[in-house]
């Protein structure tokens, strides 16, 4: 049980802050850096390897360094969500009417009078 007023505003609690800007900066920028190095890899090694290996693996690593990018790019972008968690959202039909919707609308029955 909390023994907090419910007009109280809560106390911001550390575990909940989010990471800071440079931090969540820096490890995008470290996640994309490490995939395109994955990206270079494959190229290179399917360049190298062009002759030597059966076809289809060259290919596999020619698939692989075309689609990194747009992985890469889509998993730098996705940072720094929202984390609303005192965001409730109600369905409206869970609202009861109310004494301002009774005077509104002309009466319990919602007709005018």
């Amino acid at each position: 049980m909390s023994t907090r007023k419910q007009d109280e505003p809560e106390i911001p609690r550390i575990t909940s802050a989010p990471e800071p800007l440079g931090q969540d900066v820096a490890r995008r920028q470290k996640r994309y850096l490490i995939q395109m190095g994955i990206r270079v890899l494959c190229f290179a090694i399917a360049v190298i390897t062009w002759h030597h290996i059966p076809m289809w693996v060259s290919l596999f690593f020619i698939v692989g360094a075309v689609v990194l990018p747009y992985v890469a790019v889509i998993f730098a972008n996705a940072g720094r969500e929202r984390r609303d968690e005192e965001t409730t959202f109600i369905d409206p039909r869970e609202i009861g009417p109310g004494d301002h919707e009774t005077h509104h609308l002309g009466g319990p029955s919602g007709g005018a009078r």
